[in-house]
C-alpha cells in the first residue's frame, strides 16, 4: 500500500551538463514512477511529484552516473554561462573553471547555506555574477571578483573586490570569503548582510 505522499529530488549538475545516458534513465524512471522534471535556475535538475516510498530506489538508479544530490552543508556548485567555445564573446571555458573550483573544494566538510557562486565568460555577466554572493567575471587580463550580490524582490549588485587576478588568487579569494561567511553565520545567511562588517577581508575597488 502506498502513502500517496509526494516529494522532490534535486540532482546536482556541474556546469548544467546533463549526459544523454542519465537523461534516458531519468525519462524511463519518470514513466515508471510518474514524476516530472524541472530545470532549476541554479542549473540543476529537480524531479518533482516523486512518490516518497520510491525515493531511495530512484536515487539508487541515478547515483550510478556519479552525480550528487542536493543536501545540507554541500559546497555550492557554480552557475555558469555557456562560455568559450560555445559563445563568440566568451574568453574562458566556464565549464573548466567551474570544475577547477569544485575540485579545489571537494574535501570541504561543510559550507553554510545560502551562498551562491556564478561564473561569467565575459563582462556581459549572463549568469548573474553581479547578483550572486560570489561573482566571477572573466576578461582578457584575468578575473574580476564581486561579492555580496543578491537577486529576489530587493536585488543588490555586489561590490568588486578583485580585478584582473589569476586562477590561483581567485581560488584563494573564494576560500577566504567562504571561511569569513562560515565564521559570521549561525545557520544560513546571504553575504550582502556581511560585506559592511568591519572585519570583511576585502575592500571595494
Amino acid at each position: 500500500m502506498t502513502s500517496g505522499k509526494k516529494t522532490s529530488i534535486t540532482i546536482l549538475l556541474p556546469a548544467g551538463r546533463l549526459d544523454t545516458p542519465l537523461m534516458k534513465t531519468i525519462a524511463a524512471l519518470s514513466d515508471q514512477y510518474g514524476f516530472s522534471q524541472y530545470l532549476s535556475t541554479l542549473q540543476n535538475l529537480r524531479l518533482i511529484d516523486v512518490p516518497e516510498e520510491h525515493v531511495e530506489d530512484i536515487k539508487k538508479e541515478i547515483a550510478q552516473y556519479e552525480v550528487g544530490f542536493k543536501g545540507p552543508g554541500l559546497f555550492p556548485i557554480p552557475r555558469i554561462c555557456i562560455g568559450k567555445p560555445h559563445c563568440n564573446l566568451g574568453v574562458i571555458d566556464t565549464e573548466e573553471l567551474s570544475q577547477e573550483i569544485i575540485t579545489y573544494f571537494k574535501n570541504r566538510k561543510k559550507t553554510k547555506a545560502k551562498l551562491k557562486i556564478a561564473i561569467s565568460g565575459c563582462i556581459l555577466s549572463c549568469s548573474g555574477t553581479r547578483t550572486s554572493d560570489i561573482g566571477i567575471v572573466a576578461n582578457r587580463k584575468g578575473y574580476d571578483v564581486y561579492a555580496g550580490g543578491k537577486g529576489g524582490p530587493s536585488p543588490k549588485v555586489g561590490i568588486r573586490i578583485k580585478r584582473d587576478i589569476g586562477e590561483a588568487e581567485l581560488l584563494e579569494t573564494i576560500e577566504t570569503i567562504i571561511e569569513f561567511h562560515d565564521q559570521k553565520t549561525g545557520k544560513k545567511q546571504r553575504l550582502y548582510k556581511l560585506i559592511s562588517d568591519e572585519t570583511f577581508p576585502f575592500q571595494k575597488i
